[in-house]
């Protein structure tokens, strides 16, 4: 302990004894045998009372600090602990500009991608209806999907037949340009942008099971709009799950964001009447609603989900503008029945899938699109705000299928 560090806490007694721990001046060449003590009076001096606090003598003056100097030395490190929170704070701020880089998100699955291809190719004799099985097995085991796969594989026995392909790098150039040009013209007429309300409130409402990630992904997505300039207003409706709405509110205070939160187990429709109305009554552009992903059974979900829209619909006829289903690429086929069950009960109007980076089943999005035509809209490749990314599934293919085309496996 220093010599002033009792000036940081609240003392305990009225008098405190304080040990002199800087050297002391040696007398004949011997140490002292006995540490001096001093005894200071009160910590916080009273208005206009001095405290006198004597010095012994063997110490010169100016090696004991003035209390001024002690209390500006204690201020300057308590700024400089705000000063870092706020550091903290605006990394936060600024990480939804610093986007992570879609080929590093793609790692995972492209390493997968490329080690399950070239162990398929190395196997490689002749185009046969063996050759064509196995890579339907191949397209399988990459998370496409069943339906997927097998539509995949008879176009690509049509495409290898019409350019009389037989080599293996000729096979291999074939299948990775269908496989490219499937995902792009999944795309066409797909609709990915978001869509506002041309006036008035825009309400985005989020739907998923629990632990796919839907209260953090709005977190990163109202983080997003808010720093293009944009008023939000977040709804923490999943009432049910321990955790959810304290989730949801920490993410508000962090980005500053105003939060309509309810008590537990309340009502999440009350919760959602209550946001539609602070968002028309703030002039807020966009509110968010965080919804329940499990109740007792899928059926009351559903039917939930269906209470929020009528109340929603009732104040603002024409939202809400999106209905985004947040789903687990970790999780591969299991996201697909997700996605067909949520498309079955609600209008989705498009898919964020989260986790991407952390997985080797990226290859779920072709069945998403591919199956349930539906639009991947965002991608989660990371922990920070700006790693929530748009999905372009251009970009997305030559990440994927860029190494295998290049003959470079990243």
């Amino acid at each position: 302990m220093g010599l002033f560090d009792f000036f940081k806490k609240k003392p305990a007694a009225p008098k405190v004894v304080v040990e002199v721990l800087y050297p002391q001046t040696w007398e004949n060449g011997e140490a002292p045998v006995e540490p001096t003590v001093l005894a200071a009076e009160v910590l916080q001096p009273t208005p206009g009372e001095a405290v006198e606090i004597q010095v012994p003598s063997h110490i010169a003056a100016e090696d004991v600090a003035p209390v001024a100097e002690v209390v500006e030395t204690v201020e300057t490190e308590t700024e400089t602990e705000t000063e870092t929170e706020t550091e903290t704070e605006t990394e936060t701020e600024t990480a939804v500009t610093s986007e992570t880089n879609l080929d590093e998100g793609l790692t995972k699955t492209r390493k997968t991608w490329s080690e399950r291809w070239n162990a398929f190719m190395a196997n490689f004799r002749s185009v046969d209806e063996d050759f064509f099985e196995e890579l339907e097995e191949t397209l399988i085991g990459a998370d496409v999907g069943a339906q997927t796969a097998l539509q995949l594989t008879d176009e690509l026995r049509n495409e290898v037949k019409l350019q009389n392909a037989k080599s293996k790098a000729d096979i291999s150039r074939v299948i990775i340009d269908k496989l490219v040009e499937h995902y792009r013209s999944q795309g066409v007429n797909e609709d990915a942008s978001m869509h506002f309300a041309p006036e008035g409130p825009t309400v985005i409402l989020f739907v998923g099971v629990n632990g796919v990630g839907k209260t953090t992904t709005i977190g990163k997505m109202s983080a997003r709009y808010k720093a293009e300039g944009k008023q939000v207003v977040l709804a923490a409706a999943d009432t049910f799950r321990a955790g959810a709405t304290q989730q949801l509110q920490a993410w508000g205070e962090r980005n500053g964001i105003p939060v309509v939160a309810g008590a537990a187990n309340a009502d999440p429709a009350s919760v959602v009447y209550d946001g539609v109305k602070t968002a028309i009554e703030t002039n807020a552009d966009i509110l968010f609603v965080d919804t329940a992903g499990r109740l007792q059974n899928n059926v009351n979900l559903m039917q939930e989900l269906a209470k929020m829209k009528r109340i929603i619909t009732r104040e603002l006829p024409n939202e809400p503008q999106e209905v985004l289903l947040a789903l687990d690429a970790t999780t591969g086929q299991n996201a697909l029945q997700q996605a067909r069950l949520f498309k079955d009960s609600t209008d989705v109007t498009g898919i964020v899938l989260t986790k991407l980076d952390g997985t080797a089943k990226g290859g779920i999005i072709l069945p998403i699109r591919n199956e349930l035509h539906l639009p991947v809209k965002w991608v989660g490749l990371g922990e920070q705000v700006g790693d929530l990314q748009p999905f372009d599934a251009d970009d997305f293919a030559k990440s994927l299928f860029g190494s295998l085309l290049i003959g470079d496996d990243k």
